[in-house]
């Protein structure tokens, strides 16, 4: 059998594809959900069990495959007692029981210091900060979310390395717990499970799991951090790429063969996080999406489609704010937080919808457009094309907005090159892939692509980047 399934949980939706690898590659979604927060006595939540119950119904819908694998967003994690019982609903990364934990952090290790273990950029929610934050009394075992799916699915226990490298504990040298750094915080080394590679076989699912999705398949660990997944499905045809995996985040940088832990990308909040086969993705987290998606929760029956032409006929630049920015972080009135800060910075802001639209883009694409630059510099590696992978790809304005902001070419797509990432990980440990270059040649074969050459005004693009620096 040639067919496998992906379960790709995204910070706003999941999904369950299966891929059939028998000619080419062929594809089919057979299950999408929403994810969302749940608040619940002051604390934000992730709804773990509803997510699972999806998964199963997923899994179900997908049939026999030859192996089932789980990828996700990064740094939550659920807690397990020595039973292997789950001690509490996981934590959302927006919620703000981390407010100053980091700063504590770097007072007692010193910034330089961890980051020339971790390789980290700091984000107030990375889960060194989280496990600090939070009560580990019982606690015997710390799953990160694809961790925990599969322990569920399999009743192994294991830690994925590529996800491991977002959590700030892991040495980005040599890819293991960094126990020493453990250690000084007074983290509890013994909750910290054994590390796994992508291809690795996890183990078959459980009878009960087995019945309630009627087969039976073994579980293989994949890349299991949802971007590492995305980067090994870039359609590159050789290193000279840079990549924007754009979802509810966007992830900007490009891929290495070893780590940049420079006092320049310290200073530049760049990350070294692991990839397949011994690569590194040397990228910063831009906001993305998520601006969007909030400001369309503002505005309740308005339509996608039709913000979007419209923003196209909006003046260019009237107003654009850094996406970055922590007042953007939580969930809530996103377009009142927009002009606020057009008013804080001297700007007139938006007084229509698709004018708030035209301003999230453009700020996106000048996002974007930092962080690859930046990239390159720090790095030292040329590049020649930007590879806009994930959702974000079908969205044909941000798309032409980066490739004027970046003065680069955009190949656009594949849009589920997350799911993508996840089931040929799993095809080649099955042979029948031969290599990362063989993955991507089979993507750019198979998937549909848009390429969108720059045709702005560069200059304008110039001057909007200097008003955002």
């Amino acid at each position: 059998m040639s067919r496998f399934a992906a379960v790709d949980l995204g910070a706003s939706s999941g999904r369950v594809l299966v891929a059939d690898l028998s000619d080419g590659l062929a594809t089919s979604v057979v299950h999408r959900f929403p994810n969302g927060p749940v608040r619940l006595a002051g604390r934000l939540h992730w709804d773990v069990l509803g997510l699972y119950r999806e998964i199963l119904a997923g899994l179900r819908a997908a049939g026999p495959v030859t192996s089932i694998g789980v990828d996700s967003w990064a740094v939550d994690y659920g807690l397990l007692d020595e039973s292997g019982a789950l001690l509490g609903n996981p934590v959302h990364y927006r919620d703000d029981r981390t407010r100053g934990v980091a700063g504590q952090v770097a007072e007692l290790i010193g910034a330089e210091a961890l980051y020339a273990v971790s390789g980290l950029q700091v984000l107030p929610f990375n889960t060194i900060y989280q496990l600090l934050a939070d009560r580990l009394d019982g606690a015997a075992t710390m799953l990160l979310v694809p961790d925990l799916i599969g322990y569920w699915l399999t009743g192994e226990i294991g830690a994925e390395v590529t996800n491991a490298s977002t959590t700030g504990l892991l040495d980005v040298r040599t890819r293991s717990w960094a126990v020493p750094l453990i250690d000084r915080l007074g983290l509890p080394e013994g909750i910290f499970p054994r590390l796994r590679q992508p291809g690795e076989p996890i183990g078959g699912v459980r009878r009960d799991v087995a019945a309630e999705i009627g087969f039976s398949a073994p579980v293989r660990a994949v890349a299991s951090h949802d971007t590492a997944s995305a980067v090994a499905a870039v359609p590159a045809a050789g290193p000279a790429f840079a990549y924007v995996s754009c979802g509810t985040w966007s992830l900007a940088g490009v891929e290495l063969a070893a780590p940049v832990l420079t006092e320049a990308g310290r200073a530049a909040n760049f990350t070294n996080e692991a990839g397949i086969d011994g690569t590194v993705r040397y990228l910063r987290n831009v906001m993305g999406l998520w601006l969007l998606q909030e400001c369309l929760r503002a505005w309740p029956g308005s339509s996608l489609d039709d913000l979007l032409a419209a923003a196209a006929r909006e003046r260019p630049f009237a107003a654009v704010v850094d996406p970055d920015l922590p007042v953007f972080l939580p969930p809530g009135d996103m377009p009142a937080r927009i002009a606020a800060e057009c008013r804080r910075t001297g700007q007139r802001p938006p007084s229509t919808p698709a004018g708030f639209v035209r301003c999230v883009l453009e700020s996106l694409a000048l996002g974007h457009r930092n962080a690859i630059r930046q990239a390159m510099e720090l790095s030292g590696r040329e590049v020649e094309v930007v590879h806009l992978v994930g959702g974000g790809s079908r969205n044909e304005l941000l798309c032409r907005f980066t490739a004027d902001a970046c003065g680069l070419p955009v190949v656009a797509g594949p849009a589920e090159a997350t799911a993508l990432g996840n089931v040929l990980v799993q095809a080649r440990a099955a042979g029948l892939v031969a290599d990362l270059a063989g993955m991507r040649a089979l993507v750019a074969a198979t998937q549909e692509l848009r390429r969108y050459e720059p045709s702005g005004d560069a200059a304008a693009w110039a001057e909007a980047a200097a008003r955002l620096a």
